[in-house]
């Protein structure tokens, strides 16, 4: 369950955020998770659940929004939002896309009490 140690990862950001900013607590943690990324978002808030305890994230909330899959063509020069099985242009068919998104976890947004 790699997503425990993302969650440790993250969670030491979002504390020293906290910390930087002088913050008594965290009201709720936003980050944004590709299709791509093999993270289970189930996971991903479970093991928040279990590390945020005793730390100033305690009563926090994590809040997960999905990044689309999206992927560039060469060929036609087109940006397309695409299923995460199917990187494959949807304008021109070419299989030679690039991926722009979809494989990331980001960390959006830290909501702080001052």
């Amino acid at each position: 369950m790699h997503e425990l140690s993302l969650c440790d990862d993250l969670l030491s950001q979002v504390v020293a955020i906290a910390r930087q900013q002088q913050a008594q607590s965290v009201e709720s943690i936003t980050v944004n998770i590709g299709a791509l990324s093999g993270i289970e978002p189930s996971l991903l808030d479970t093991a928040f659940s279990l590390l945020k305890a005793g730390t100033v994230a305690e009563l926090a909330e994590l809040i997960i929004h999905y990044a689309p899959v999206i992927v560039s063509c060469p060929h036609c020069n087109t940006h397309s939002e695409v299923a995460a099985n199917r990187l494959l242009c949807p304008t021109c068919q070419s299989a030679d896309t690039t991926l722009i998104s979809g494989d990331e976890l980001i960390l959006a947004s830290v909501a702080l009490f001052a």
